[in-house]
């Protein structure tokens, strides 16, 4: 049989969890808006290396196409400057 002394101590009891319930779930607010900041900011990073690597890549092709495009002319002048050379001596 419970009497006045044990139901006064099993609300008391009941409403220290009712408090902690409530703060490890304030607790868990913040850690899921932490996590979410965090989320945001690697999407953001992600993005920002995304757009970064396509300017590489485009830098990179223009890079190759004007290499394509040198390195035929200056063999063409290394040639004729050994070919005056020879005439020369």
């Amino acid at each position: 049989m419970m009497d006045k002394h044990d139901a006064d101590r099993l609300a008391g009891l009941l409403q220290e969890l009712r408090e902690a319930q409530r703060e490890q779930l304030s607790i868990q607010r913040e850690h899921l808006e932490l996590a979410k900041t965090q989320y945001d900011r690697a999407n953001a990073i992600n993005d920002r290396a995304e757009r970064i690597q396509a300017k590489s890549d485009s830098l990179i092709d223009r890079s190759s196409r004007i290499f394509k495009l040198v390195i035929p002319f200056l063999v063409l002048l290394l040639a004729a400057a050994g070919w005056l050379l020879f005439r020369i001596l």
